[in-house]
């Protein structure tokens, strides 16, 4: 994922550039997403938790018990796995920003939230050498 492509340009850089310092981080989710993502999180131990214990909690809201939870308590480990599987790849889709800036001096020069998508190589190269003359220069 994005942790990879950032290990892979820090390693282009460097080689390039072995004088330059990288640093990389995690970019918080929107605080909105954060939250439903938790409250996947609860709401997918919740059900694993009734589907394994075979408790219907469906009666106690005197609500139909629908078919798809039927089929859960029948096959309880292809269920849990379903739903703990779906949701995480949900929950990581919530809470992944895909950010990818680069500053230079502390000067943004690359922003992936910006432009909506990750520089090639040789853009990030043609950025970064624009910004070395410019600095060696001043």
């Amino acid at each position: 994922g994005y942790k990879r492509a950032f290990d892979q340009y820090a390693e282009a850089i460097h080689q390039r550039f072995p004088g330059i310092t990288i640093e990389g981080g995690q970019y918080p989710a929107p605080s909105m997403r954060a939250l439903i993502a938790q409250i996947l999180s609860i709401a997918k131990l919740v059900i694993i938790g009734f589907v394994v214990s075979g408790h219907n909690p469906f009666t106690l809201l005197n609500i139909p018990t629908p078919s798809v939870y039927e089929w859960a308590t029948q096959n309880k480990i292809y269920a849990c796995l379903m739903v703990f599987f779906i949701s995480n790849a949900i929950e990581g889709q919530l809470i992944s920003t895909g950010a990818f800036e680069i500053s230079f001096n502390d000067v943004p020069i690359w922003s992936k939230l910006e432009t909506g998508r990750i520089p090639s190589p040789s853009e990030m190269f043609q950025i970064l050498d624009n910004h070395m003359r410019l600095n060696n220069q001043s």
